[in-house]
C-alpha cells in the first residue's frame, strides 16, 4: 500500500465526525472493551482527570497495534463506539508517534472541528447558503464575536487566530500530559519545561499585543475567589447542538462536583512552599532537589499535572483542574445540563482573555522558583572571543516591518456535512506581516573556525504609560523569534536568516485538500506543531511602535545535546516543540538568557557576544 493511500484511509477516520449517530456500535475486538465510558456528544476535556484517563487507554491500544492495518481496523471500530472528541485526541496521538504512520498527516483541527474556530452564526450563514444555491461554491464571511463596547474586543484577532489555536491543540497532542515512557518506549525529553516554556511565550506575546493595541498589560489572576471578566464565545457544539458556555461579568469560581476550592488552595501552596524550602517530596517521602538544571522540567510536570509527576496525589493538578473549574463556572455541579466554556478545550481555550491570566498565574509560580536561582554572571554570558557587530532588518524599509490584515478561507465540507459535494468555506481576517530577512554582522577574533547557536528575541522598549521597561520587566516580555546553528570563519561573517526559517514557527500545514494529493514523499514536518508564521511579530501601531531586538551567539559546541539535527519528520518548529523522539536539541534553559531575574540595566547585561538593535512595527490598517 502506497503512501497515498495510507493518507487516504487516515482521512476517512476524521471525515464528518460532527455527524456521527448517536447509536452507538458496538466494537467486536476485545481490546476495545475498556473504552467507550464518555457518552457521544459530550465535550471531551483532555484537562479533565476521566477523560483523559479513556482517552490515554484508547490511545495506548491504538499506539500497540501490531501494524497498520491493525491499527486502521482498530480505529474504524472506535470512531463508531468512543466519544467524538476523544476519539479524536486518542487517534491522532497515535498516529503522530506510530512508527508506521510517520509519513502520514492528521488533517488540520481546525477542519475537523471547524465550529470550533468560527461562530456558530458563521456556520449556520454558510449552511444556508449551501441549501440555497447547491450548485456553486460558497464562501461566507465570518461573524464578529463582539463589539467595542467590550475592551478586550480589540485583541480578538489574537485570541480567535485559526493558527494560535490549532498549535496549541497540537501542542498537547505531541506533548500528551498522560505520556508515559515505559509503555510507550519513548522518552518525552525535558516535557515539564517545555509546557511552561511554550506557555510563557504565550502570555509574553499576548502582552506585547496588548501594547500594541495601547491596553494596559494584562493583570494576572491571583485569587481563588476573585470576580472574573465576562467572555461570551459565539461558538455552538455541533456534536451536542448546544453552546459553549458564556461567562457572565462578575463570576467566581466554585466547587465542582470534581474538585474544591480548597484543593485548589492546598495544592498552590504546597508547590509554592517546596520552591521555598528548593526541594519537592515524592510518592515514596523522599526530597527531591529542584536544581538548576532539573528544577523547571519537575515542577512543570507537577503544575500540568503530567504522568511524569513525582507525587500526583500531594500536589494535585493545579493547572488541569484551573481549566475544568473556570469552564464550568456558570454551571459548576452540573445541574442545568450545559456545555463547559472554551476553557475546557485546548483547541479553543485562547480564545478566552481568561486563559492568559491563568496562564501568567501559573508563570508566576515558576518565576517564583526562578527567584531562587543565581544570576547569570558575565562570565555565564560569555562567548570568548565572539562579537556581535550589528544587526539589522531588512524589509521594503530597513529596521521597520509592517504588519497588516489578511484574509484566508476555512474549508467547512470535510468537518460538516452541509449536503453538498461543492466547497463551503468562511472567509476570515487574521494578522500577516511582510518577509523579511535578518542581517548579522560578527567577528570571530578567536583565530579559528567556531560553532555558534545564534538566539533572537524581540522585546517591546517601553510600558503602557510610555516609560523605558526595566530589563528585569522586560525579559518576561521578550518573545522568541529564532533560534539557530551557524558556523563563523576566522574574521569577519555575515548572518542572513529569512524569517521564514525561523525555528518558532511551522513552515507550512496542509489541507485536507492538499492532504489527499500528497504523495507523502516529503516528511520534513513536525507533527503540525509549531507558533503560525503568519503570528511571528507582534501587530505593532500606526505610529510604529518601538521594540528591542536582541541577538546573542553562544558556543555551539557547548549547547547542543545532539551529535545533529535528525533529518525527516517532526524538526520543524524547535523551540516550542523539540524534536520527536529525540532530546531538546539545546542544553541551555529554555528561553535563555532571559530565563532568570537580572538585575542590571541592559548596558551592564550585554558581553560582547550580544547586541540590541531598535526596530519598530508599524500596523497598516
Amino acid at each position: 500500500m502506497t503512501v497515498k493511500e495510507q493518507q487516504k484511509r487516515i482521512l476517512d477516520l476524521f471525515h464528518h465526525l460532527t455527524s456521527l449517530p448517536k447509536e452507538r456500535t458496538p466494537p467486536t475486538d476485545d481490546r476495545l472493551k475498556g473504552v467507550g465510558h464518555l457518552e457521544r456528544g459530550v465535550l471531551f476535556s483532555c484537562f479533565h482527570e476521566t477523560h483523559l484517563e479513556e482517552a490515554t487507554d484508547l490511545y495506548k491500544i491504538l499506539y500497540g497495534a501490531k501494524d497498520f492495518d491493525d491499527f486502521m481496523g482498530l480505529a474504524k471500530q472506535a470512531r463508531d463506539f468512543v466519544n467524538e472528541g476523544l476519539f479524536t485526541y486518542a487517534a491522532t496521538v497515535a498516529i503522530t508517534h506510530r512508527e508506521d504512520c510517520r509519513k502520514l498527516k492528521v488533517p488540520p483541527i481546525q477542519e475537523i472541528f471547524p465550529d470550533r474556530f468560527v461562530s456558530a452564526e458563521s456556520i449556520v450563514h454558510a449552511a444556508k447558503e449551501a441549501i440555497n444555491q447547491p450548485d456553486q461554491d460558497i464562501v461566507v464571511e465570518r461573524e464578529e464575536t463582539g463589539n467595542i463596547l467590550d475592551p478586550e474586543h480589540s485583541l480578538t484577532y489574537f485570541r480567535e487566530d485559526v493558527g494560535v489555536n490549532a498549535h496549541h491543540w497540537h501542542w498537547h497532542i505531541a506533548y500528551p500530559a498522560t505520556w508515559d515512557a515505559s509503555v510507550m518506549g519513548r522518552e518525552k525529553d525535558r516535557k515539564g519545561e517545555l509546557f511552561y516554556y511554550m506557555h510563557q511565550q504565550m502570555c509574553a506575546r499576548y502582552d506585547c499585543e496588548r501594547l500594541s493595541c495601547g491596553m494596559q498589560r494584562m493583570t494576572p489572576f491571583h485569587n481563588f475567589h476573585e470576580e472574573l471578566e465576562g467572555y461570551s464565545p459565539h461558538l455552538t457544539s455541533l456534536i451536542s447542538g448546544l453552546h459553549y458556555a458564556s461567562r457572565p461579568e462578575g463570576f467566581s469560581l466554585e466547587d465542582t462536583e470534581d474538585v474544591s476550592l480548597v484543593e485548589m488552595i492546598r495544592w498552590r501552596e504546597r508547590i509554592l512552599t517546596a520552591i521555598h524550602l528548593g526541594h519537592i517530596i515524592d510518592d515514596e517521602g523522599k526530597d527531591v532537589k529542584l536544581d538548576d538544571e532539573h528544577g523547571t522540567d519537575i515542577l512543570g510536570a507537577i503544575i500540568e499535572a503530567s504522568h511524569d509527576s513525582k507525587n500526583p496525589f500531594y500536589y494535585g493538578s493545579l493547572h488541569n483542574w484551573g481549566h475544568v473549574m473556570m469552564a464550568a463556572i456558570q454551571d459548576p455541579d452540573g445541574r442545568f445540563k450545559e456545555n463547559p466554556g472554551v476553557m475546557s478545550d485546548t483547541s479553543t481555550s485562547l480564545r478566552d482573555p481568561i486563559f492568559y491570566r491563568y496562564h501568567r498565574f501559573v508563570d508566576n509560580i515558576f518565576q517564583q522558583y526562578k527567584d531562587t536561582l543565581h544570576h547569570y554572571t558575565k562570565d555565564d554570558l560569555l562567548f570568548s572571543g565572539i562579537e556581535v557587530v550589528s544587526v539589522a532588518v531588512n524589509a521594503k524599509v530597513q529596521d521597520l516591518v509592517t504588519t497588516f490584515m489578511k484574509d484566508s478561507e476555512l474549508e467547512l465540507t470535510y468537518g460538516i456535512n452541509l449536503g453538498t459535494t461543492h466547497s463551503v468555506s468562511v472567509r476570515y481576517h487574521h494578522l500577516d506581516h511582510e518577509p523579511f530577512t535578518f542581517n548579522i554582522s560578527v567577528n570571530n577574533n578567536t583565530g579559528e573556525a567556531k560553532e555558534a547557536t545564534v538566539r533572537m528575541f524581540l522585546g517591546p522598549k517601553f510600558d503602557e504609560l510610555g516609560n523605558r521597561l526595566h530589563l528585569d520587566e522586560q525579559r518576561r516580555l521578550y518573545i522568541e523569534l529564532d533560534k539557530f546553528h551557524v558556523s563563523l570563519t576566522p574574521g569577519k561573517n555575515s548572518i542572513v536568516r529569512d524569517h521564514r526559517d525561523s525555528n518558532v514557527t511551522i513552515s507550512k500545514l496542509r489541507t485536507v485538500a492538499q492532504l489527499r494529493e500528497d504523495s507523502g514523499e516529503d516528511d520534513h514536518y513536525y507533527c503540525s506543531c509549531g507558533w503560525p508564521e503568519h503570528m511571528l511579530i507582534p501587530r505593532g501601531n500606526h505610529r510604529g511602535m518601538e521594540f528591542d531586538l536582541f541577538v546573542m551567539l553562544t558556543d555551539y559546541t557547548a549547547d547542543s545535546a545532539l551529535d545533529s539535527t535528525p533529518e525527516g519528520v517532526c524538526v520543524d518548529s524547535l523551540s516550542y516543540c523539540g524534536i520527536k523522539d529525540h532530546k531538546y536539541p539545546d542544553k541551555k534553559p529554555m528561553g535563555y538568557p532571559f530565563d532568570r531575574p537580572i538585575d542590571v540595566d541592559i548596558e551592564e547585561f550585554l558581553t560582547p557576544n550580544m547586541t540590541v538593535a531598535d526596530v519598530k512595527i508599524k500596523f497598516r490598517d
